[in-house]
C-alpha cells in the first residue's frame, strides 16, 4: 500500500528530500491532494477565480516542498496551493520556499495519516519495559544517523556513494535520500560543531582544573606533523573523563617555539589557560624546552605551586627508557632468538612447516611466534615468551631444515626465560598505566617503588648478565626518580586506601638511614598544596578540618597547622565524594591530584586512530576535516560508553579477525 502523495511508480522518490537534487521528470500530485474542509480564515483555490492550467516553469523546481504544493497563475500571480489543505500561499520565486516549508511544518491536515500506513517501531522506555509506537520516516534524521556512524566506525566518506549500500538504504527505506560524499562531509561538520560546543560546557562548568596530555605524530601518507591535546578531569559526580580537545596541523619545522605557540593557542581557546594543573609530556629534548616556554608564558596564571608541579614527564616512557638500558647487556641472547623467529615466520612455507613440528612434539601451547620491533621493549618481551615456550621445536628443525643454520644456545634460552620472569612486573605495571578510563596516578607510585626494590633485589643475582641490566637499569632509574615521585606521592596520600602510611611502609625501604626526611619533604608538599587551596574569604567556622586543630599542633610562630584535622579525615572517609561537604578544600585538592595521568596514552591513541583516517586512499583529507574525525569520534563514544566499562578497542570496528588467528598483542609503549 503506498503513501498518501507518494510518487509514481516510474517517478523516483523525493519525499522528505533536501533540496540539491532535481527530479527526473514531473511528479503528478493531482491524484494525491486529500479533501479537506474549507478554511474561512484564508483563501482557498475554490474560492477564487483560478487559472486551471498550470503555469509553465522556466525551471526545474528543486525544493522538497514542491513534492507537498502545486504552482498555479491565480489573479495572474504565481501562488503555491498545500496538497492537503488547499491553503494558498505566494509561489513566486522572490517569495522562496522558507514560508512553504513552514506551513509545510504546521499543516494540520498534513498530520491526520492513515493508521493503516504506520510502521510500528518498538522502543524501550525507561523502565526496561518494550512498547509499540508508530513509526514515521524522518530524513534529516537519518542523514544524522548515518553521519555518525560513519565517525563512530570510521567508514569512508564516499561509502554514501556505493553501488551495495545505496541499493541496501533503498531495501530499507525506499524514501530515503541518496546523499553524496560532500554533504556528509557537511552533516559530520555540523556534528563536530555540536558536540564541541557540548564537550568546552562541559568542561567549562566543571569546577576543578584540568590536566593535560599532548603528544606529536607525522602521518606517512601525508607526511604532515598532527598534535593531540587531551583533557583530563574529575566532574562534579566523581566521574573520570579524558577528551580530545585538538587534534592540529602543525608545520614543520616542528621547532619548542612553533610547539609552545601552537599548545597555548588551544589552552586560550578552551579557556584552559587558568585551570590547568598539570601538562603530560613524553621525555625528550624538543618537550622540556617547550615546557621551559610554556612556563613563561603561563607565568601570569594561576599555576599551581608557581609551576613547581606544571611539568609531568610520562611515566610510562621512563620505564621505557629504563627496560631498554638493561635490555642492552643481553643483546646477543635476544638477537639470536630473534634471527630463529625471523627465519621460521619469513615465508607461509616456513610457517606451515613449523606448525607440523609443533603438532609433531604434542605442544600444547596456541601462541603464534611474534616477531618485534626493536624500539618496542614490550614487543621484545612477547616475541621471548611466544619463542621460549618453542624451544624444543626449534632443535628439532635444526636437523630437518638445511636452510636453518643456527639455533639458540641453551645459555640464551636460560638468559631469556630469566630476563622475562625479570621483566613481567615491568610489562604489567605499563599495561595498566595505559588505562586511560580510570585514574592512575595514585596506583603508579606503590608499583614505581616495586619496581625500585625489585632491582636491588636484581643486583644480587647469579647471573653475570642479570647484574649488569639492574644496575644499567639502576643508573636511569635514579635519573628520573626525583622528578616523577613528587607528585605521584602526593596522589597516593590523596588515596584514602593508602594515606600517608604507604609512604611511611616504602621511604625507609629505599633510603635507607634518610627516610625521615624524604617523608617530611612529601608532607610539606602536602601542606603547600592543601594552602593554595584554602579559600581566603575568612570564613574560618566553616566545618572543614583545616580550620580544626585537633589533632595536630601549631606551627613554632603560633599559626595553625593547614592540615588540621587531617589525620582524623583520612581515618574516617573512604569516599571523597560523599565526604565533600565536611571536607571540600581536601576534596576539591584530591579531585584535581587524581585526574593527573600518569602517561600520554590517551593522546597516543588518537594516533592509532588517526592513522586509518588517513588511508592511502584518503591521504588528499584536509587537515580540519581530520580533525573534526578524530575529535568527533572520541566525544561520540565518550557519550555511549559508560566511565566504568571495559574499554573498546576502535581496532576491532574496523579490522575482521577470527578467534583461532589471534595471536598476541602488544601496546606501543614507547614514543
Amino acid at each position: 500500500m503506498t503513501e498518501i502523495g507518494s510518487p509514481k511508480e516510474d517517478t523516483p522518490s523525493t519525499y522528505g528530500q533536501n533540496e540539491g537534487i532535481i527530479p527526473t521528470g514531473p511528479i503528478d500530485l493531482d491524484s494525491s491532494i486529500p479533501s479537506s474542509p474549507k478554511n474561512d480564515e484564508s483563501m482557498t483555490a475554490t474560492q477564487s477565480n483560478v487559472d486551471s492550467e498550470k503555469t509553465e516553469t522556466k525551471r526545474k523546481l528543486t525544493s522538497f516542498v514542491w513534492n507537498h504544493f502545486k504552482k498555479q497563475k491565480i489573479n495572474g500571480v504565481d501562488k503555491a496551493v498545500c496538497n492537503y489543505c488547499q491553503k494558498i500561499l505566494g509561489g513566486s520565486s522572490k517569495n522562496g520556499t522558507t514560508h512553504l516549508r513552514d506551513h509545510f511544518n504546521i499543516c494540520p491536515l498534513r498530520k491526520h495519516r492513515d493508521i493503516k500506513q504506520s510502521i510500528l517501531n518498538p522502543s524501550k522506555k525507561k523502565d526496561g519495559s518494550t512498547s509499540l509506537a508508530a513509526h514515521n520516516f524522518d530524513q534529516e534524521c537519518s542523514r544524522h544517523k548515518l553521519a555518525k556512524m560513519i565517525v563512530l566506525h570510521e567508514y569512508p566518506l564516499n561509502m554514501v556513494e556505493h553501488h551495495g549500500f545505496r541499493d541496501f538504504f533503498n531495501s530499507l527505506q525506499p524514501f530515503f535520500k541518496n546523499v553524496s560524499r560532500s554533504t556528509i562531509r557537511r552533516d559530520i561538520l555540523k556534528i563536530y560543531e555540536n558536540e564541541k560546543t557540548k564537550t568546552k560546557n562541559s568542561i567549562s562548568d566543571n569546577c576543578g582544573r584540568v590536566a593535560i596530555t599532548t603528544d606529536m605524530w607525522t602521518s606517512n601518507n601525508q607526511k604532515r606533523g598532527y598534535m593531540v591535546v587531551t583533557a583530563h578531569y574529575i566532574d562534579d559526580s566523581w566521574n573520570f573523563h579524558n577528551r580530545i580537545i585538538r587534534f592540529i596541523y602543525v608545520p614543520a619545522p616542528h621547532t619548542a617555539k612553533l610547539l609552545a605557540k601552537v599548545l597555548m593557542e588551544c589552552l586560550v581557546e578552551w579557556s584552559l589557560e587558568r585551570k590547568l594543573s598539570t601538562l603530560t609530556l613524553d621525555n625528550c629534548t624538543v618537550n622540556i624546552a617547550m615546557m621551559d616556554q610554556m612556563k613563561e608564558k603561563l607565568r601570569n596564571a594561576s599555576l599551581l605551586m608557581k609551576g613547581e608541579l606544571v611539568h609531568m614527564k610520562c611515566s610510562a616512557h621512563i620505564l621505557n627508557l629504563i627496560v631498554q638500558q638493561g635490555l642492552g647487556s643481553i643483546q646477543g641472547a635476544i638477537e639470536t632468538i630473534r634471527e630463529s623467529v625471523v627465519f621460521w615466520t619469513g615465508t607461509p612455507k616456513r610457517v606451515e612447516k613449523f606448525e607440523e613440528a609443533k603438532k609433531g612434539l604434542s605442544c600444547a601451547s596456541n601462541k603464534k611466534l611474534v616477531l618485534d620491533c626493536k624500539t618496542r621493549w614490550n614487543s621484545t618481551y612477547l616475541m621471548l615468551t611466544s619463542a621460549i615456550v618453542y624451544k624444543d621445536v626449534f632443535s628439532r628443525l635444526i636437523h630437518t631444515e638445511k636452510n636453518y643454520k643456527k639455533e639458540p644456545s641453551e645459555r640464551d634460552w636460560l638468559l631469556a626465560k630469566v630476563m622475562c620472569e625479570k621483566l613481567k612486573l615491568f610489562y604489567h605495571v605499563t599495561e595498566m598505566f595505559y588505562g586511560t578510563k580510570y585514574p592512575t596516578t595514585n596506583l603508579f607510585f606503590s608499583k614505581i617503588c616495586d619496581i625500585w626494590l625489585l632491582l636491588k633485589e636484581y643486583l644480587k643475582s647469579s647471573y653475570d648478565e642479570i647484574r649488569i641490566m639492574a644496575s644499567n637499569m639502576m643508573d636511569k632509574f635514579e635519573q628520573y626518580w626525583t622528578s616523577i615521585h613528587g607528585i605521584l606521592a602526593i596522589a597516593t596520600v590523596m588515596d584514602p586506601r593508602f594515606k600517608m602510611k604507604l609512604i611511611e611502609y616504602y621511604f625507609p625501604k629505599i633510603y635507607v638511614g634518610e627516610y625521615q626526611n624524604e617523608v617530611e619533604r612529601i608532607r610539606m608538599l602536602c601542606y603547600d598544596l592543601v594552602k593554595e587551596y584554602k579559600p581566603n574569604d575568612g570564613k574560618e567556622n566553616l566545618p572543614d578540618p583545616l580550620s580544626n586543630a585537633s589533632g595536630v599542633g601549631g606551627d613554632s610562630d603560633g599559626c595553625v597547622d593547614p592540615l588540621a584535622g587531617y589525620d582524623l579525615f583520612v581515618s574516617s572517609t573512604s569516599k571523597w565524594k560523599t565526604n565533600g561537604l565536611k571536607y571540600p578544600t581536601l576534596q576539591q585538592v584530591a579531585r584535581d591530584v587524581l585526574a593527573i595521568p600518569v602517561s600520554t596514552v590517551a593522546s597516543e591513541s588518537a594516533f592509532s586512530t588517526s592513522g586509518r583516517h588517513v588511508t592511502p586512499c584518503r591521504n588528499r583529507l584536509h587537515p580540519s576535516m581530520l580533525e573534526a574525525l578524530v575529535c568527533t569520534q572520541d566525544w561520540l563514544w565518550d557519550e555511549k560508553l559508560d566511565a566504568s566499562q571495559n574499554e573498546i578497542s576502535h581496532s576491532t570496528f574496523f579490522d575482521d579477525v577470527e578467534d583461532d588467528e589471534a595471536g598476541p598483542s602488544f601496546v606501543d609503549f614507547d614514543s
